[in-house]
């Protein structure tokens, strides 16, 4: 591999990541040193107080003034103590000795990379390839032993060339002098949140005192407020530090991409980060599909060739080329729904984004050696033994409480797709309903004899114009939130020219007026799509069935967003449970929950007697929403909630919200399914 220079803007970062760590330790040595201070004083005072009069009532101040002065030191050095150890639980080691090929090709990459070798490699169940470590206060001047996570799902989800850039990403992270600033920033942030946020020992450390006896919680109390002054100062502080650390970590990521590059080619790296998100989809697909069988006992016996399944389905149904089966995404299909002009650089993320990545590998433009365009899974002795082992790993964390049940690759692909097909809406529309909904229109607003093209109102263009329409509109939101302060940034870039707050007024005016052409062309493709089935549906005798299926959904449409309201208000007015709230407050809350119940009870019991509502009841809910309905339900009564109360309101809450919103889909569908049908006679 060439030698890597470092870019400007990473020396840049680097600079003031360290800068802004060297604030922190000089803010955090003078705190330590006023806390040094104040514990000399205070156990010097207690010991005195002692001294002065041996009695139970000043030993007990004496020993709260000394533990007051410890607690605050404790506080400010525990972090010395503490060491960050990364769960394997759900990991499975594996070894050289089981797994020769695959050490191998890890070998030749680390020989490339010129970095050390994985302290140990371990698989998991997901999309996913990472170098974790074990890390505490030594991790600033020790070096470290890395290791390698390699997820199961990702060598499904890849070629070997693909494979080969992904794991050069990984080790390019530690491969160089230069880089090895970055992973000590890292280290020097683990620390200071561990400092400020993970605390929890601490304060049970606290607690253990202060209930020894009154005079000592009185003390503990005062320390406590201390230290939360300390920490809003520190906090202060890390925001700083977080800032810089987050921005050397996006070039951190450019600079590992480009060491990918230099051993696989650019071509490789792009194609696996254009597909990770599909491949990741699918994967939560199965798990999520598998998550609703758990009370049926139903598992997998090897989830990876669902995933597999389910990888290739999606591609199919977006229209994505495959190749070594292996889906083909592009940048126009990865960005096909997302056509927004407005680009705000998140200064909290710790990755960039992927057009980024992809477009600075494409600027390397560096060629692929040798193309292995097999399946990473080829790397493995047995992947089929190794697919099963990981997963039952995965599924060994689940309590099922009746004989497990195995489900067969055949078995799942049948249902899942017969559960697809329930839940998305016909191929024919090409996506143009996922975000937006059919319109009716009378018909004396319709031009007569009009000569219509299916393939017209469903192409390409049309579904650019809904989804760009969606964009501005988003956009138009979001440089509102700049322009009143809502979100705070110096700058924003849209459709490639730079705009500062200031600048808002004469951007949005722009922008709402491109809305409403934007819209007008939307609406001007609804209407004839109205007609277009209208003439359909004519011509087969029709017309009545399909004027009533569009009132039908028309009707559930209308009633849905005051549905919506009266969930969103009662989520709202419940949100306070989550949170440390004084009893004067809570009591006033609750009343505000009463009274919005009135007409959320009302619109539950509509639903209950609406004929038009029964086909998504289950048994279940409905037993939970009589329940609901028919009890008085107290949920706070001094000093403690009722949680049986609070879960039976907060279960009806979230069935009301599955039954509104299940029904405005099957309605949707219905409509949408009779569309075809008009189309197929």
């Amino acid at each position: 591999m060439q030698h890597i220079t470092v870019s400007e803007s990473f020396k840049k970062m680097t600079v003031k990541a360290i800068l802004s760590i060297c604030l922190f330790i000089v803010t955090y040595l003078a705190l330590m040193i006023l806390a040094l201070i104040f514990t000399f004083i205070s156990a010097y005072a207690g010991i005195a107080i002692i001294v002065y009069k041996p009695t139970f009532f000043t030993l007990l101040v004496g020993v709260g003034l000394v533990a007051m002065g410890i607690l605050i030191l404790f506080f400010l050095a525990k972090f010395i103590f503490k060491k960050n150890v990364v769960d394997r639980s759900h990991l499975i080691e594996i070894t050289a000795e089981q797994e020769p090929k695959l050490f191998a090709f890890i070998h030749k990459i680390v020989d490339e990379v010129k970095t050390d070798f994985p302290k140990k490699i371990y698989l998991s169940s997901d999309v996913n390839a990472s170098v974790f470590y074990d890390s505490s206060f030594l991790s600033m001047f020790l070096p470290i032993k890395k290791n390698l996570q390699i997820g199961v799902g990702l060598v499904n989800s890849v070629s070997v060339s693909e494979f080969e850039a992904i794991l050069a990403h990984e080790f390019g992270h530690f491969s160089q002098r230069s880089m090895k600033v970055g992973s000590y920033v890292y280290n020097v942030n683990q620390i200071i949140y561990n400092l400020l946020y993970e605390n929890d020992s601490f304060e049970s450390k606290a607690s253990s005192i202060a209930n020894v006896h009154s005079y000592l919680a009185f003390f503990v109390a005062i320390a406590l407020r201390i230290i939360k002054g300390i920490q809003w100062i520190l906090q202060k502080i890390y925001e700083i530090v977080n800032l810089s650390y987050m921005s050397l970590s996006r070039e951190m990521e450019f600079h590992a991409d480009e060491v990918a590059a230099n051993v696989a080619g650019s071509e490789p790296l792009i194609t696996s980060l254009l597909r990770l998100d599909l491949a990741d989809q699918s994967y939560n697909a199965v798990i999520n599909y598998y998550s609703e069988k758990i009370g049926e006992a139903v598992k997998p016996s090897n989830i990876y060739p669902q995933h597999q399944f389910v990888m290739n389905f999606l591609a199919n149904e977006n229209k994505l080329p495959n190749v070594n089966h292996l889906p083909q995404v592009n940048l126009s299909n990865y960005n096909r729904y997302n056509k927004t002009k407005l680009v705000i650089t998140n200064q909290w993320a710790s990755h960039p984004n992927t057009e980024d990545r992809v477009a600075a590998l494409q600027k390397l433009n560096i060629g692929v050696k040798n193309n292995k365009s097999d399946k990473a899974i080829v790397l493995f002795n047995n992947i089929d033994v190794v697919q099963e082992k990981v997963t039952d790993n995965l599924f060994s964390r689940v309590d099922y409480t009746t004989e497990i049940k195995d489900e067969k690759t055949e078995e799942f692909i049948e249902a899942y797709t017969k559960d697809y097909r329930a839940n998305t809406f016909d191929t024919i529309f090409n996506c143009y309903y996922d975000n937006k909904n059919p319109v009716y229109f009378e018909k004396d607003s319709l031009e007569r004899d009009k000569i219509l093209i299916f393939n017209d109102l469903y192409s390409d263009n049309a579904i650019d114009t809904v989804y760009t329409s969606i964009a501005v509109e988003r956009d138009i939101q979001t440089i509102s939130q700049i322009k009143n302060g809502d979100l705070v940034i110096k700058s924003f870039d849209y459709d490639g020219v730079k705009y500062s707050p200031k600048q808002c007024d004469e951007l949005i005016p722009v922008l709402e007026t491109e809305l409403t052409r934007l819209k007008e062309e939307v609406t001007v493709n609804d209407k004839a799509i109205f007609q277009y089935f209208l003439q359909l549906a004519q011509t087969q005798s029709l017309e009545t069935e399909y004027l009533n299926q569009y009132q039908a959904y028309d009707e559930i449409d209308k009633s849905y967003d005051e549905q919506f309201e009266i969930y969103a208000k009662m989520m709202n007015a419940t949100a306070f449970i989550n949170y440390n709230t004084p009893f004067e407050v809570i009591e006033q809350n609750i009343n505000t929950i009463y009274e919005l119940e009135k007409p959320f009870k009302e619109q539950i019991s509509k639903l209950l007697s609406d004929e038009k509502y029964q086909s998504v009841f289950t048994d279940e809910i409905r037993e939970n929403l009589n329940k609901y309905l028919s009890e008085v339900l107290v949920y706070f009564s001094r000093p403690t909630y009722d949680d049986n109360a609070l879960n039976i309101m907060m279960m009806s809450i979230q069935q009301y919200q599955y039954l509104i919103g299940r029904k405005f889909f099957e309605s949707k569908k219905e409509l949408l399914n009779f569309m075809v049908k008009l189309t197929k006679q």
